[in-house]
């Protein structure tokens, strides 16, 4: 906290995050490409922006934090992206992930982003994408829940930043 206001306090520009294919809302190609959705699944663009001093790695995360069930539904989590990292390019998963990247299995049952998919019917959802900055790799196989990956995170996340999109259907 102390380091956030210091940071601001000197007018150093914040860590962000931003998308060329996020807004408001979830465009068709980047919702999920089964039960009747009919997207693309195509993972967005993302870029981010002034990370942190002494950041080691980055985990890249997106979250439905309304889906039925506990704990929302996961629908992409990548960690263990080098510090030289900026960007995620557009179908991330397809086109080349960094070396040293990892992913986990999501809440599809797939390693690779799975795009909104709400049920029939439900008001919109908040696609929740998130970057963390790490002071550090985290050392783990790829084997793990999304969730263990985040409780592993927690001790070492040095600052993140978030963007929301909805979709409905």
């Amino acid at each position: 906290m102390r380091l956030r206001q210091v940071t601001k306090q000197l007018g150093m520009p914040s860590f962000t995050l931003s998308s060329s294919d996020l807004g408001g809302s979830v465009d068709q190609p980047f919702v999920y490409d089964g039960f009747g959705a009919g997207g693309n699944n195509e993972s967005p663009a993302l870029a981010w922006t002034n990370p942190p001093a002494g950041t080691k790695s980055f985990l890249v995360t997106c979250h439905d934090t309304d889906a039925p069930g506990p704990g929302g539904w996961w629908h992409w989590v990548v960690f263990n992206l080098p510090a030289s990292t900026s960007e995620l390019k557009r179908n991330a998963n397809h086109t080349g992930l960094p070396n040293g990247a990892k992913t986990v299995v999501n809440s599809y049952g797939d390693r690779d982003y799975g795009g909104p998919c709400p049920p029939p019917g439900d008001a919109a959802h908040p696609y929740v994408f998130t970057v963390y900055a790490l002071s550090d790799e985290l050392d783990l196989t790829g084997s793990e829940m999304p969730a263990m990956v985040l409780f592993m995170a927690d001790s070492l996340i040095l600052g993140k930043s978030s963007i929301v999109s909805y979709y409905a259907r």
